[in-house]
């Protein structure tokens, strides 16, 4: 299922729903109360996984700058499947037309994304302790960004030369 697909389910007739994804509404129901929560659940699923590459990448590496080096990797994966982006990145653009519950799980992985981070970065010289939040809320956007930026393109290279000027830059670690 596209991520579009996701986004016009949740806005879809009930019965839609079921036939959307090939199962019964019976199915569906007998999980989830409503399309809001198996919206909300979809996102926390996604929020929760993103989280356990993120505590993985941390685990692997012995350096904190090399966690900041290969955390654009974590974005890059979705473009390498057939031009994707993140879902959560998709669902925060269309967050005026989503449920609150929805909402809010998609906030959440920004959440995640920005305290994981911010505990990479405590880690490291590379910013003062007052400035480590904001370094972390600018590295996600920019990764978002350039992930975006790319996917409108349908071509990786440019989010690669997108994240290597965040390099040269000094937003990541080269």
């Amino acid at each position: 299922m596209l991520f579009q697909d996701v986004i016009e389910v949740l806005h879809a007739p009930e019965g839609d729903l079921a036939e959307a994804v090939g199962i019964k509404a019976a199915s569906i129901y007998h999980h989830f109360a409503s399309k809001s929560d198996l919206g909300a659940a979809v996102a926390r699923r996604y929020w929760e996984d993103s989280a356990a590459t993120l505590d993985a990448l941390w685990v692997e590496s012995a350096n904190p700058s090399d966690c900041l080096r290969r955390y654009p990797d974590t974005f890059r994966k979705a473009l390498e499947r057939d031009n994707r982006i993140c879902l959560c990145s998709f669902m925060a653009a269309e967050s005026d037309d989503l449920p609150e519950a929805v909402t809010k799980e998609v906030q959440t992985f920004a959440d995640v994304n920005v305290a994981w981070l911010s505990k990479v970065l405590s880690t490291t010289a590379i910013v003062r302790a007052e400035e480590r939040e904001g370094r972390a809320r600018a590295i996600f956007a920019a990764v978002a960004g350039a992930q975006l930026i790319a996917r409108s393109r349908a071509d990786i290279s440019v989010y690669d030369g997108l994240i290597e000027s965040y390099r040269i830059a000094g937003l990541l670690p080269a």
